[in-house]
């Protein structure tokens, strides 16, 4: 959809419009900072609704009303996220909504009960539930489904200078190399070498099979832009920048490393050790 706009030249005073949902400038996806404030005060004025104090009504009154202002921005966030989803994410995320919408609905109600003279409270308990639904399920698609996580976050690159291809063989042109079980994307920035990983970190399209504009990579799957040079992402809807690789040419050959800092890049899946086996029959 994202491709599409583009094409059509839409623009928004932020940035096409998958900048300002998927949360490109903060750095991370928007839909879970955003759903903090609808979630926290809408929970909360459930709680004071259980201490059984008239006083504390007016107040959890005021929280439902900001609670559910505050519930459409969050849900416009998450729905950007949803339309870059497929199969079991897809179905996952549609029932993720449908628990969120029916908590919002029934918090509502308890609004309008409480307008009018009721307490509001089973409509309160009833939204909470679903809420507490919809949560599990986000958290699901996040930590069980990878929707939002950075797809290059657990690879393992080579922290040696490693030999890859001759330097003749990368121009200005798109290149894929792969160097064991990580896919790099090679090209030239005004006559240097450049090297990013190939498995764009929003949702793992090949940057490969894109396009370049200028000394940026325009992602084939979602539009998303990276710059070749820093891996930032200037446009999204990728939130996460793409891992840059330090590159060389010596004796026309073009060798590349990367220097890994995060404990689980540098610990990949592999054999045991003796000791952990150690008492077992």
């Amino acid at each position: 959809m994202l491709a599409r706009l583009r094409e059509w030249g839409v623009e928004y005073v932020f940035g096409y419009p998958g900048d300002l949902l998927s949360g490109r400038q903060i750095g991370h996806p928007l839909h879970p900072a955003a759903v903090l404030v609808p979630a926290g005060t809408l929970l909360g004025a459930t709680a004071l609704d259980l201490t059984r104090d008239p006083g504390l009504r007016p107040a959890a009154r005021r929280l439902l009303g900001i609670g559910l202002l505050s519930a459409a921005p969050a849900a416009i966030a998450g729905w950007s996220d949803w339309l870059d989803t497929e199969g079991a994410e897809r179905r996952v995320g549609l029932v993720h909504a449908a628990s969120n919408a029916v908590g919002i609905a029934s918090y509502a109600t308890s609004w309008w009960q409480r307008r009018r003279g009721g307490s509001g409270l089973a409509a309160g308990l009833t939204g909470a539930a679903a809420l507490g639904l919809g949560g599990w399920l986000g958290g699901h698609l996040a930590y069980a489904l990878g929707v939002g996580v950075d797809t290059t976050a657990f690879q393992h690159g080579p922290t040696e200078w490693t030999d890859v291809l001759a330097a003749s063989e990368v121009t200005t042109a798109l290149r894929q190399v792969d160097v064991g079980a990580v896919s790099l994307l090679l090209t030239r920035v005004d006559g240097r070498l450049v090297a990013i990983d190939n498995r764009c970190t929003h949702r793992g399209a090949p940057l490969a099979d894109g396009e370049r504009d200028g000394d940026c990579v325009v992602c084939p799957w979602h539009a998303s832009r990276f710059d070749l040079r820093s891996g930032e992402a200037v446009q999204g809807p990728a939130s996460r920048p793409q891992s840059v690789y330090e590159v060389r040419e010596v004796d026309g050959r073009v060798e590349v490393r990367r220097a890994e800092v995060r404990a689980l890049r540098a610990n990949p899946v592999g054999p045991r050790p003796a000791r952990a086996f150690a008492g077992r029959h």
